[in-house]
């Protein structure tokens, strides 16, 4: 079916950090021709903006009263997403260290995850030819009616050497725990806790490579626009 033709789908990738999410999210939407949006660079832009205006990121009413005050955009081109803050480009600020420590703290404000979440469900409904949208509450809380729903999943380890990777270097033990710690604070929050929706597809990531992970999600999305 060509790209142009096809029905506007909305998926949904959600799961913990490491699992291949971003990359995977990412290609899918570049080869479907398709939106992307990170919903964790928001909540990352918004710990930013408090970080950077002296907010009190561990006292929850003090990150309440100011919710509202950050312009936040995401650019939606899967080749080349962005992110600003005031029309300031945070790409590389958000993904420090200052803000890794912070954003759990900030994004289990329920006012955050209300304006965020509104944010993100106005930029899906605008994707005309459809959107992968990754996070964490995104099958269960954002876009519960999604066209179709992906759970990734990696083994602790597996992830671990991964976000190594990233971060260029960084301990691998130091990062397992480091994430574990993020799997627990993002699970057990009160609002929009990190779940895997009751009809969403579970794919473990640990032994397959990307490209493997993203064609098994194309092809998954491919059957669902063609109503199998």
């Amino acid at each position: 079916m060509e790209n142009g033709a096809a029905k506007p789908v909305i998926v949904a990738i959600d799961g913990p950090s490491g699992t291949g999410k971003s990359s995977t999210s990412k290609a899918v939407a570049a080869q479907l021709g398709l939106s992307y949006l990170d919903t964790g660079a928001q909540y990352r832009a918004i710990t930013w903006w408090m970080v950077n205006n002296g907010i009190d990121t561990d006292d929850p009413s003090a990150v309440a009263a100011v919710t509202g005050k950050p312009e936040i955009v995401s650019g939606t081109d899967p080749k080349s997403p962005t992110i600003t803050v005031d029309g300031v480009d945070v790409a590389g600020p958000i993904r420090e260290q200052d803000v890794t420590s912070r954003v759990s703290a900030v994004s289990a404000v329920p006012e955050v995850r209300t304006r965020i979440t509104e944010l993100q469900r106005t930029i899906a409904s605008a994707a005309v030819t459809g959107i992968v949208v990754e996070g964490r509450d995104i099958g269960t809380t954002v876009l519960p009616g999604a066209d179709l729903k992906i759970f990734l999943t990696a083994s602790p380890e597996a992830r671990a050497a991964r976000r190594s990777g990233e971060l260029k270097g960084a301990d691998l033990n130091t990062t397992r725990e480091a994430l574990i710690r993020r799997d627990a604070a993002d699970s057990g929050r009160k609002t929009s806790p990190l779940a895997k929706a009751g009809d969403a597809v579970e794919v473990d990531t640990t032994e397959l490579t990307l490209q493997q992970v993203v064609e098994c999600v194309v092809t998954l999305v491919e059957e669902k626009r063609a109503g199998k």
